[in-house]
């Protein structure tokens, strides 16, 4: 017998409920313990609310804090793939993108397309809004890296030509947040927990 659409509902939320059980590789801000993609999603959410005034271009709020708590979920069964992690990044798209097939597909057809192009519009990068939400997708783990004395990028020996490299996009979204994560992240980290093997513009 075909689902209703409530029982499909149910399913994808229930499904989702395992995102909370994906760990990443930052740590909370009181350096506790590492946080989870759910976790994660939602402070991204608060972010765009609180921080959406400093987008290089007015945003839809609502769209991109949708975007950013969904941004992760195909991660229920790609798993978390570390920022710099080269080796998995190679398999990375191709992961989520089953990922992808299979969660949405457990939707009410419409809503689970809506959703789909939502991540899809994440992964492009091309609106004003996906351009947001991967600055804060960038942002935030900044924040509690320097929150923790670089306690991931310790651990990880990260180099900050890489970290360089992953933040070429960040001030597409928004050049405030940019400069400030340089200034106060970034910066108070060289030397200490950041090596330094090129400079810093």
């Amino acid at each position: 017998m075909e689902k209703s659409r409530l029982e499909k509902q149910l399913e994808f939320i229930k499904e989702i409920d395992k995102e909370k059980e994906i760990t990443r590789q930052t740590y909370l801000a009181s350096g506790s313990r590492k946080e989870n993609d759910a976790e994660h999603a939602w402070h991204l959410a608060v972010m765009a609310y609180l921080l959406s005034e400093y987008a290089n271009e007015e945003i839809d709020v609502a769209k991109t804090m949708l975007m950013v708590l969904l941004h992760d979920v195909v991660e229920v069964d790609a798993g978390d793939t570390y920022a710099y992690d080269e080796e998995g990044k190679l398999t990375q798209r191709a992961r989520e993108e089953k990922a992808a097939d299979r969660l949405y597909a457990i939707l009410p057809e419409d809503q689970g397309q809506f959703l789909r192009d939502l991540w899809e519009e994440f992964e492009a990068r091309e609106t004003k809004e996906a351009k947001f939400a991967r600055t804060l997708d960038n942002f935030q783990p900044m924040m509690l890296n320097a929150a923790t004395d670089g306690r991931a990028w310790k651990e990880h020996e990260a180099k900050l030509s890489k970290v360089l490299k992953r933040h070429a996009i960040t001030p597409e979204g928004s050049k405030v947040l940019w400069d400030y994560a340089k200034e106060n992240f970034i910066e108070p980290n060289l030397d200490v927990t950041l090596i330094k093997d090129t400079e810093l513009e």
